[in-house]
């Protein structure tokens, strides 16, 4: 988190009547009254106005000639979607004159933010800090734009409003917040926290590790004969997960990741469970890149250790599904260039029967030199729908058939899928960070990578 040093206050500023100046006119307007039933002269209101005027007048020249506070926010340069952060502005004096108001923060559009406007009271030669909570809905690039005050002459007469160009860019990244917790724990229990579940066994791996003395458990196949029988007790060979694998996350950014389960899109489902499994197979010596399946084709080049993550982050964090069509055979096309040493290929997208011909094509080809696996996301409603309560009504029927019917769909491209040898993960957007990291760690138990 950075402090910024104080912007100058540019020139705009406007006078407005505040409380007490409008019921002082009021009051005005009631003197009106007796006037008109000849109870009081007439010079009684022009008298009254004209104290209104010199009153006025000498609280416009005070607030305009008050000295303007220094302002400075204290923001950090980059902020995860979706998470409430604390942001600070502290207001100091430069003059022997306190001051009251109101400030507010223009901050970027859509952010949801509590404890705006915030009401001041700043005292001669000292400084004050004024805090909200700012929650950012969606990733990108954004500018905060100056810090507007509207000051209070005594009594409540008059407000000036002022901007002070208090201007800051921001960066909202997925929310990498999770990463940070997975990083205080072992890679065995950070797989159980996410919701992987995969058995461990004595002696899995494909790596040669060492020779150890037999134990109850071992397969005859772990046996080293020759070990054995230098040393006239049965002898294990022990193994290690290898490593050096590498991994590409082919993301889709199609219209159909445009859907909403929560808050948050679907991409951004795939954006956070990608971001687990990036840091989970990292942490375990392997390599990973990225593929955006997205007209403009980001390519992120496998790359080893946790600074991975953070390529990651700044190769995705402006990044937001559109509403196209997704170009299965252009990823094909990409990875055939760029990665030519077999990985593992995690496409992560919503499958659809009415595309499954050109994403067939796309991972058969694939195959022929990686591994291939599918998530398909499945939405929340759909679990919904088929626990729903007993049927009623022809729209409740109509409701639960389309349902019935689109999930065949999907099951029928996802059968097509398997037929030729691809692994198909049918997962929601919840239950997508186990899933990818449990399929991973079964890849790699199996050596088949």
């Amino acid at each position: 988190m950075h402090r910024n040093t104080p912007a100058q206050p540019n020139l705009l500023f406007s006078l407005r009547p505040a409380p007490a100046l409008i019921g002082a006119l009021l009051l005005g307007g009631l003197i009106g009254i007796p006037i008109s039933l000849g109870m009081l002269p007439t010079q009684a209101l022009f008298a009254y106005l004209l104290v209104l005027l010199v009153i006025t007048a000498q609280q416009a020249l005070a607030l305009k000639q008050l000295r303007l506070p220094e302002i400075s926010r204290e923001l950090p340069a980059v902020l995860p979607v979706g998470v409430s952060r604390e942001i600070v502005l502290r207001i100091k004096s430069r003059g022997h004159a306190g001051m009251r108001g109101v400030l507010h923060d223009d901050h970027p559009q859509g952010f949801i933010t509590k404890g705006l406007p915030v009401a001041f009271q700043l005292h001669s030669d000292r400084q004050l800090a004024l805090s909200y909570l700012l929650t950012p809905h969606e990733r990108g690039e954004y500018r905060f734009g100056g810090c507007q005050l509207k000051l209070q002459s005594p009594f409540n007469w008059l407000t000036r409003k002022v901007v002070l160009a208090e201007k800051q860019d921001l960066k909202v990244y997925p929310n990498f917040a999770p990463l940070a917790k997975l990083a205080l724990i072992g890679a065995e229990q950070a797989s159980r926290v996410v919701g992987a579940h995969v058995r461990r066994k004595r002696g899995d791996g494909t790596e040669f590790q060492q020779l150890r003395e037999y134990r109850a458990g071992d397969s005859m196949r772990q046996i080293d004969w020759k070990a054995s029988q230098r040393m006239r007790k049965l002898i294990s060979r022990e193994y290690q997960e290898e490593r050096n694998q590498k991994i590409i996350l082919a993301l889709d950014t199609g219209r159909r990741m445009m859907a909403r389960d929560g808050v948050l899109s679907h991409f951004d489902h795939t954006l956070n469970a990608s971001l687990v499994l990036a840091h989970m197979a990292l942490r375990k010596g392997d390599a990973v890149g990225l593929q955006v399946l997205s007209p403009e084709g980001r390519y992120l080049p496998p790359g080893r250790g946790l600074g991975t993550v953070d390529a990651i982050l700044n190769t995705v964090f402006d990044l937001h599904a559109e509403c196209e069509a997704t170009d299965y055979l252009r990823m094909f096309e990409h990875l055939s260039r760029y990665q030519t040493r077999r990985a593992l290929i995690l496409v992560i997208t919503n499958v659809r029967d009415e595309d499954i011909d050109d994403m067939l094509s796309a991972v058969i080809q694939l195959r022929k030199k990686h591994l291939v696996c599918v998530a398909s996301l499945r939405e929340d409603v759909l679990e919904t729908s088929e626990q729903a309560a007993e049927i009623r009504t022809m729209e409740q029927a109509l409701r639960l058939s389309s349902v019935a019917n689109y999930i065949a769909h999907r099951e029928r491209a996802h059968e097509k899928l398997r037929s030729a040898n691809i692994d198909v993960l049918d997962v929601t957007c919840s239950a997508l960070p186990g899933a990818l990291v449990e399929h991973y760690l079964r890849i790699k138990k199996s050596g088949r990578l």
